[in-house]
């Protein structure tokens, strides 16, 4: 029981039982933007913005293609809200984050080793070198 107890209370369990809450969470937002405000905006532009009365039928089978067509559209769409709401700004945010830390080292010009930028010397190849 100790055990499981530990397992429990790891940082990585803990940090996968909240991602899949704010997920959940976090999906029906994303729903809601695509039912409620880009659909209805595609079809005050396009038409249609429901196509699963589309269907072809072969026999006594009816294939209802414009159920998939709804899936494809409906993916495209919060794929899209996904990116440009939250995987775009994110990358833009941790490259600016990436980009306000200073180098603390340079190369060597003789080795190419890596040296902290004050050095005089290359640890390396023992070779003068000018301070940054």
């Amino acid at each position: 029981m100790n055990g499981f107890k530990k397992f429990l209370m790891q940082g990585n369990v803990l940090d996968l039982a909240v991602a899949v809450v704010i997920g959940a969470a976090f999906n029906s937002i994303v729903q809601s933007f695509v039912a409620d405000i880009l659909t209805p905006l595609i079809s005050a532009f396009g038409g249609l913005p429901d196509f699963s009365s589309l269907k072809v039928t072969v026999g006594r089978s009816h294939f209802m293609y414009g159920n998939f067509l709804n899936a494809v559209i409906s993916f495209l769409m919060i794929a899209a809200v996904v990116y440009f709401l939250v995987v775009k700004p994110y990358t833009h945010f941790k490259d600016r984050a990436a980009a306000k830390v200073e180098a603390t080292t340079r190369d060597c010009p003789e080795c190419l080793s890596e040296i902290p930028k004050a050095a005089s010397r290359c640890a390396f190849c023992s070779a003068e070198v000018v301070p940054a």
